[in-house]
C-alpha cells in the first residue's frame, strides 16, 4: 500500500508536534516535510519529542509544498495566515487539511473558487474530536425540546481567535435543529459584553486561561429543567483519529469540506 505523503504547516506548535508525532506512529502516512517559523533547522523528530526523523523544519512552505511530493497539507497555523496557506497548497494540487479556526463565511466562499480554480479539494473542520462531533448530534437533537440554549466554550490562553470555530459551528446546527430563533429577552449589561456574542440568537461565552486545551458545555434551559452537555479535551491526542480520516479522504476530494461530521454522517 502506497503511503500517503503529508507535510504538517505548523509543526512545532503544540498541535503540531503531536500530529508529527502520531504520523510517525502511523503505518500509512509519510511525513514528508515539517513547515513552522518556530525552530527553524531543528529535526521535527527531536522537536516533536520522538526520534530524528531526518526532517529539517523550515519556513518555506512555498517550496515544501513545490518540492516535497505532498498529496496533503495539514495546517494548524493561525487564523492570521491560514487562507494564504490554504491559497498556496491549493496552487500546488496540493490537498489542505485545516484545523486553524478563525475561518469566516466569506473566506469558505473565497476557498470555493480557489477550489474550482484548481481543481482540488479542501477539507476543514473546526474540531477534529470525534468527541466533540457527537456532542453536536447531542445538542442537536436536545434543541428541537428546550426552549432556550447558552454556550460556554474554554481555550487555553494562547489560542487568539474568539468564540472557538467549534463553537460558532455548535451554535449554527442547534439554530437549524431548532427551526427557530429561540426568545430574546432584553438585558441590561453593566459591564458591555457580559451576556456574550451572539450567534443565530444563541449567547456564547468565551473564556481563556492556562492549563486548559479545548471544553465546549451546551446548556439547555426549559420550565423547571436545565440540561448540560459537555466534552472536555484533557490530550491532543484525541484529535488524530478524525484528522487521519480526514486526511486520507483528502487525495480524492474535489470539492469543500466543512466540518468532520461531513465525512460521519
Amino acid at each position: 500500500m502506497e503511503k500517503i505523503r503529508v507535510i504538517v504547516n505548523g509543526g512545532a506548535g503544540k498541535m503540531g508536534r503531536s500530529i508529527v508525532k502520531a504520523i510517525y506512529g502511523s503505518e500509512d502516512l509519510d511525513l514528508v516535510g515539517v513547515a513552522d517559523l518556530l525552530n527553524q533547522g531543528e529535526d521535527a523528530g527531536t522537536v516533536a519529542g520522538i526520534s530524528p526523523l531526518g526532517i529539517k523544519i523550515t519556513s518555506d512552505l512555498e517550496r515544501l509544498l513545490k518540492e516535497s511530493g505532498a498529496a496533503v497539507m495539514i495546517d494548524f497555523t493561525s487564523p492570521l495566515t491560514v487562507m494564504d496557506n490554504i491559497h498556496a497548497a491549493l496552487q500546488h494540487r496540493v490537498a489542505p487539511v485545516v484545523g486553524t479556526t478563525g475561518i469566516t463565511g466569506d473566506n469558505l466562499e473565497q476557498i470555493k473558487k480557489w477550489i474550482e480554480q484548481y481543481d482540488t479539494g479542501a477539507i476543514i473542520a473546526p474540531n477534529f474530536s470525534l468527541g466533540a462531533i457527537l456532542l453536536l448530534k447531542a445538542a442537536q437533537l436536545c434543541a428541537r425540546y428546550f426552549q432556550a440554549v447558552e454556550i460556554i466554550e474554554l481555550h487555553h490562553d494562547e489560542k487568539l481567535d474568539s468564540p472557538s470555530g467549534t463553537a460558532i459551528n455548535l451554535a449554527r446546527h442547534i439554530y437549524k435543529a431548532a427551526g427557530k430563533q429561540q426568545p430574546q429577552k432584553e438585558a441590561l449589561e453593566k459591564i458591555p459584553g457580559t451576556r456574550g456574542g451572539n450567534v443565530d440568537g444563541i449567547p456564547i461565552h468565551s473564556i481563556r486561561l492556562p492549563g486548559m486545551i479545548a471544553h465546549h458545555e451546551v446548556i439547555f434551559g426549559d420550565v423547571g429543567q436545565v440540561l448540560t452537555l459537555r466534552h472536555d479535551t484533557m490530550d491532543r491526542s484525541s484529535f488524530m483519529p478524525g484528522l487521519f480520516l480526514a486526511v486520507r479522504r483528502a487525495p480524492a476530494n474535489k470539492k469543500l469540506i466543512y466540518g468532520l461530521e461531513k465525512l460521519l454522517d
